[in-house]
């Protein structure tokens, strides 16, 4: 797998690595009905993972006084840890990361998780040590800000012009624009497909089978 266009691959967490995004929005939901509030619907559920939690709530909830955020947060996290131990990679995903890693890629992870979520996640499927760097954002800002690429290059040494940021949805796209980095989409997440293409990402992999065949083709 030669480098041809990137040292540096980025991804998102949940709903490109893990199988968590049904497991997510119906924690938001049910976070919802304890406080009395309206449910989200799946779509608009699906339509804030990646973002921080404060902005995601703010958006699944936009009837809730902001002083009650810290309460709706704190039934999310009940609800998600209730099964995240359920929740697991995609198949493949274990495999891809090995060949990348073998392969002399820098790797890394931009996620709209706490890092006290994501450093859990990593401990829990074993992935700890695969990742040169990672940012969540309650250490940043929450995407579609560029932040999270930006303070990623700069920690690892690398050109904005060479990652690719790899994610399941519109604002993991739009935070490598807005970075000036490549956007590759992955369909199986949270996002739309027609959402993800308007974007117009480098490429569009509706498996992690087919993500890989591109990235031995063109990373």
């Amino acid at each position: 797998m030669p480098r041809q266009q990137f040292d540096l691959i980025v991804f998102d967490w949940d709903g490109t690595l893990m199988d968590s995004t049904a497991h997510i929005a119906r924690s938001i939901q049910a976070a919802c009905r304890d406080l009395g509030l309206p449910v989200p619907a799946d779509e608009a559920a699906r339509y804030v993972i990646g973002l921080g939690l404060r902005d995601a709530l703010q958006i699944a909830a936009p009837t809730l006084d902001p002083a009650d955020y810290p309460r709706l947060a704190e039934r999310y996290r009940f609800h998600y840890l209730i099964k995240d131990a359920q929740t697991e990679l995609f198949t493949g995903v274990r495999e891809l990361l090995d060949e990348l890693r073998g392969q002399g890629y820098l790797l890394a992870v931009a996620t709209g998780k706490s890092r006290v979520g994501l450093n859990r996640a990593l401990d829990e499927v074993r992935l700890t040590s695969v990742f040169d760097g990672t940012r969540c954002a309650d250490e940043t800002f929450s995407k579609p800000h560029p932040a999270m690429l930006h303070e990623l290059t700069r920690e690892l040494g690398q050109d904005l012009e060479r990652t690719v940021m790899i994610g399941d949805t519109t604002h993991d796209l739009q935070m490598a624009t807005n970075a000036g980095a490549a956007g590759v989409a992955v369909t199986y997440g949270a996002h739309p497909v027609d959402a993800l293409v308007k974007l117009e990402p480098r490429f569009v992999a509706d498996s992690v089978a087919a993500l890989g065949d591109w990235l031995r083709e063109h990373a």
